[in-house]
């Protein structure tokens, strides 16, 4: 478990720059009274200014007071009390921070603090004056004079969908570093466009993008929650142009995705869901709207490794910024850990430097949230081995932000936390790409092996971290029951053809897509023998399977048949391949042969002595050893090797497998490793495979 040491690390970093973060100026006051404050300081940056200062012993509470004044500081406005720290803000107690938000960007203030005991309130220190930072970009620079609708109007409105095109088109149009795709259509026919931002130019291809180990953005999901939107408008811009060091230096190694409006019908409309009523972020699983459809096929085929997924959040006591890791118990333990590190590790510390409040999802009485849904897009890209957090921004001031009864005043506070929370995401990738991609390759290895047991409904637990700790509610345990475990977990899922390609009901005016073409979307690997269809567990998504096609799951497309292993334990001599055989922790001492149009499929198996397939339907190994020349031609519906070890040459030549890409991933051969003539060409998922000989042909750089 890397988090202990992470958080360890980041509270070292966190210290040096508190200490540097509060150090006093040179004429900094001193107490004239007691309990006076001292030492404040002010930091700007996009859309707040961090207030610091030295704590007062003793002081339950602090008040932060804001006045408008003009060139020469005399106040023009009246003093408003707009922050009140308190201790379960922050990590770090010795060093409180505040990041004021919520004014009019540019404009000059001054602020001072005081110290409460109780309700007693202390002195106000000195007052600190200083100029807000302005909206990013020049106005005289093309693209960077850019501004989107909600900037221009101060926050009186949020961006239309008209005025989000425009916007969208015009960076696209002036920046070479960007691309604009249209991943979809809504329900009402509206364009759900994505940014693809790289450095000196995005990658050209789906394929090319996934190389670069990309980051996803999806920003309002809830078409009543545009806070997160308006920020990802804006930091797309401010990638698209800004030439400082550290936005060139973030592009140059990754390519960042941002869907701005995945429920444009539903932002058009002020509502919730999508036109059809549907909570879109109920949906990520069953894929029954167009809308989710697109991000998932999004996901599959730009294969992010990094996501956030923006909200809002209407408890009025909650921390700035409630943030939450994939919980479901079928995410695997590398891919939550590194999503807690995120969390914790990185979020909670900057938090404290710039004075942010992220905290546990539910915080201060947050009742039942952050369960275990896995048709919410935490669980499903957790399932999908997508290092991943919610984010909740605080829909109203609450007791922390007085100030906020002033509806632009709560919009840009909403906004520009969102806007820091999504910077700090791309910079935490940055400083973790390596270990976020090891995290995913343990994850698709470790799912693939097909063992464990099998969780229909449950989370893992979210403790309130660490004492003093950003909120005093975390998500309950929701614990899965007796009923919702599969402890004998099968080999496959049978579908009939009716189950597979039957007409669905369950989408918008009552029609819908096929499971077939759910499953296409999905990704996962489907085997056709003559008998019916067979969705392996021996692949990437294995925790999400069963959860759509075993008839326990509590949110299911069908109820597909178990099909357990055929071949266990200890065998001697040739095997010959007919129809569909599944073989879990076998011994296999002969040459295995796979006959036209039969599937095999393997974990936790060693075979010694060669393995040749010909025009099979599939042949699907994981988790397994194989002494002996391995070659597979002619297949027609899957291929794929994941985490095998072959002692000997691996030959894939001539499959045939239509949409369905072949996967190796992960492999150790001994030997050499030729691909050829193969539609489409195998692929990786960027886990390299370790060979020892010659690699050629389609598989020269995997």
């Amino acid at each position: 478990m890397r988090r202990p040491r992470t958080i360890l690390i980041t509270l070292s970093a966190l210290l040096a720059a508190s200490l540097t973060t509060i150090a006093a100026p040179a004429n900094a006051q001193q107490a004239a009274e007691p309990n006076q404050v001292t030492n404040v300081t002010v930091r700007q940056a996009d859309g707040y200014a961090t207030l610091a200062w030295q704590p007062v012993d003793g002081a339950t509470d602090y008040q932060i007071e804001r006045t408008l004044v003009d060139a020469a500081g005399t106040p023009t406005g009246t003093p408003t009390i707009v922050g009140v720290w308190r201790p379960n803000r922050q990590i770090n107690q010795q060093s409180p921070t505040f990041a004021d938000a919520g004014f009019n960007p540019g404009d000059r203030f001054s602020w001072r603090v005081r110290a409460r005991t109780g309700t007693t309130e202390q002195p106000y220190s000195a007052p600190v004056v200083g100029t807000t930072t302005s909206p990013w970009g020049n106005p005289e620079t093309p693209g960077e004079q850019l501004r989107t609708q909600w900037e221009t109007t101060r926050a009186a409105q949020y961006t239309s969908d008209t005025d989000e095109y425009a916007y969208t088109a015009a960076i696209d149009q002036l920046s070479d570093r960007v691309r604009v795709v249209e991943i979809g259509r809504t329900v009402l026919n509206r364009p759900i466009n994505m940014f693809v931002i790289g450095y000196p130019t995005p990658p050209a291809t789906p394929a090319a993008v996934a190389a670069t180990s990309p980051v996803a953005i999806n920003c309002n999901v809830h078409g009543n929650e545009p806070g997160d939107r308006e920020a990802c408008l804006i930091m797309a811009r401010q990638l698209a142009f800004s030439t400082d060091q550290r936005t060139i230096d973030l592009l140059s190694h990754t390519t960042v995705l941002i869907v701005p409006t995945i429920n444009g019908d539903g932002r058009a409309a002020n509502t919730r869901g999508n036109s059809t009523g549907q909570d879109l972020n109920r949906d990520y699983s069953l894929i029954r709207q167009p809308e989710t459809a697109a991000y998932v096929r999004m996901i599959r085929e730009y294969r992010p490794i990094a996501g956030y997924d923006g909200h809002e959040f209407g408890n009025s006591r909650a921390g700035d910024l409630p943030m939450l890791p994939p919980r479901h118990q079928n995410v695997a333990q590398s891919i939550f850990d590194e999503s807690q590190d995120m969390i914790e590790g990185h979020m909670y510390g900057k938090g404290a430097v710039d004075g942010w409040w992220p905290c546990p999802y539910g915080c201060e009485g947050g009742g039942n949230v952050g369960l275990s849904e896995e048709t919410i897009l935490r669980n499903t890209l957790g399932l999908k081995n997508v290092v991943n957090s919610l984010l909740e921004l605080r829909s109203s001031g609450g007791q922390t932000r007085p100030d906020e009864g002033n509806a632009a005043n709560n919009r840009r506070r909403k906004t520009f936390s969102a806007l820091w929370t999504f910077q700090q995401f791309l910079d935490y990738h940055r400083a973790h790409v390596g270990d976020i991609n090891q995290a995913r390759a343990e994850a698709i290895e470790f799912q693939a092996a097909n063992t464990g047991r099998l969780v229909f409904r449950g989370s893992r637990p979210i403790p309130a971290h660490p004492a003093p700790h950003p909120g005093d509610s975390p998500p309950p345990i929701d614990a899965p029951p007796a009923n919702l475990i599969l402890d004998n977990a099968p080999c496959a899922y049978k579908l009939t053809e009716e189950q597979y390609r039957g007409a669905r009901t369950d989408g918008p005016g009552g029609a819908g897509t096929t499971v077939a073409d759910r499953i296409a979307a999905h990704g996962w690997k489907v085997v056709k023998t003559g008998d019916g269809y067979y969705v392996p567990l021996n692949q990437p998504e294995r925790g999400l399977i069963p959860l759509l096609l075993d008839g326990q799951g509590v949110e299911n497309l069908t109820d597909g048949e178990r099909i357990y292993p055929t071949l266990t334990g200890q065998r001697t001599g040739a095997l010959t391949v007919t129809g569909f055989t599944c073989a879990a922790g076998a011994t296999i001492a002969g040459p295995v042969t796979v006959r036209p149009g039969a599937a095999l499929v393997t974990t936790g198996t060693t075979i010694t002595g060669p393995v040749n397939a010909t025009g099979a339907a599939g042949v699907m190994l994981a988790d397994s050893k194989v002494t002996g020349p391995v070659r597979i031609t002619g297949t027609t519906d899957a291929v794929s090797l994941i985490d095998v070890t072959v002692a000997g040459p691996v030959e894939l030549s001539a499959n045939r497998t239509g949409t369905d890409t072949p996967l190796l991933v992960g492999n150790r051969v001994t030997g050499p490793l030729a691909c050829d003539g193969n539609t489409p060409a195998p692929i990786n998922l960027n886990i390299p495979n370790t060979v020892t000989g010659p690699r050629t042909g389609q598989c020269a750089t995997l």
